[in-house]
C-alpha cells in the first residue's frame, strides 16, 4: 500500500469531522418567525383596541374633548394596553423550547423587539388622536405609558422567573390592574402619581414615574436569566449532545 493510500486511510471522514457550532446571531435569526407565530398576537391587539377605542371614541361622537378627559382617556389607554403586553411572556411550550441553545434573556429580548414597533406605532396613533389644543404633555404621557408597559413586562417575567410559569398572563395582567386602579384609591393624594394637569406636584410626580420605570426595568432585566440549577443542567444537556 502506497503511502498516499494510507494517509486517506487515516484522514478523517466527513462523519467524523466536528460539526461547526452554529453563532447566537445566526440561531437568533433562525428563532424570529417560530417566535413571531408564537406570541400572543390576541391579548395585544385585544389591548391596543380598547385602549384606541377609549382615546378615538370620544372625539368621534362629540367632536370635542376637556383636557382633564383627555388626559385620563390617555392613561386609560396605556393601561390597557400594558394589559395585553402582560401576556408577552406567555408561551404554552415554554418547557419545549428550553432546550433551544440560547439564553433565556436573549428568547425574551427578541419577544420584546418584535412588538417594540407595535407599540410604538400604536402610542403615536393614540397621541394623534388627541386633539393637538387638549393634548397633554406628550414627553410625560409617554413616560408613564413606557413605565406602565414595563411593569407589565416586569411582573410576567417575575412569574417565569420564580414559578416557572408558562403563562404567566393573567397574573401580570391582575398585578397591573391592582397597581393602575386599585393602589391609586389606597394612596393618599401626596403620593398619588396620577396627577392632573393643573396641581403643583405634576414634575415631582413625574420624577416618580421615571423612577418607576428604572425600577421595573431592573426588575425586568434580574428575572430574564435562567436559575442557576436550570443553567447547569443546559450544560450538562448540551455537553452530552
Amino acid at each position: 500500500m502506497t503511502r498516499q493510500a494510507q494517509a486517506q486511510e487515516q484522514a478523517p471522514g466527513p462523519a467524523s469531522r466536528p460539526r461547526p457550532t452554529p453563532s447566537t446571531a445566526g440561531i437568533v435569526r433562525a428563532l424570529v418567525l417560530p417566535v413571531a407565530r408564537t406570541l400572543p398576537w390576541l391579548p395585544l391587539a385585544a389591548g391596543a383596541t380598547v385602549g384606541l377605542l377609549l382615546v378615538g371614541v370620544p372625539r368621534l361622537l362629540s367632536g370635542e374633548t376637556a383636557d382633564g378627559v383627555a388626559l385620563l382617556l390617555l392613561r386609560g389607554a396605556a393601561l390597557a394596553f400594558g394589559l395585553g403586553l402582560a401576556f408577552l411572556m406567555d408561551d404554552p411550550a415554554r418547557h419545549t423550547t428550553a432546550g433551544v441553545p440560547v439564553r433565556r434573556a436573549v428568547r425574551a429580548g427578541l419577544r420584546v423587539a418584535l412588538v417594540a414597533p407595535v407599540a410604538v406605532g400604536w402610542w403615536t396613533a393614540a397621541l394623534l388622536l388627541v386633539p393637538r389644543e387638549v393634548r397633554p404633555p406628550v414627553g410625560d404621557l409617554t413616560l408613564e405609558a413606557a413605565a406602565t408597559a414595563v411593569l407589565a413586562l416586569a411582573a410576567g417575567a417575575a412569574a417565569v422567573r420564580l414559578r416557572d410559569e408558562p403563562e404567566p398572563g393573567q397574573g401580570a395582567a391582575a398585578a397591573l390592574l391592582f397597581t393602575g386602579l386599585v393602589a391609586p384609591l389606597l394612596m393618599s393624594d401626596r403620593w398619588t402619581l396620577f396627577v392632573e394637569l393643573d396641581e403643583d406636584r405634576w414634575d415631582e410626580a413625574h420624577q416618580w414615574w421615571a423612577w418607576l420605570l428604572v425600577g421595573a426595568a431592573l426588575v425586568w432585566a434580574a428575572c430574564l436569566p435562567e436559575p442557576v440549577r436550570r443553567r447547569r443542567l443546559r450544560a450538562a444537556f448540551t455537553a452530552r449532545s
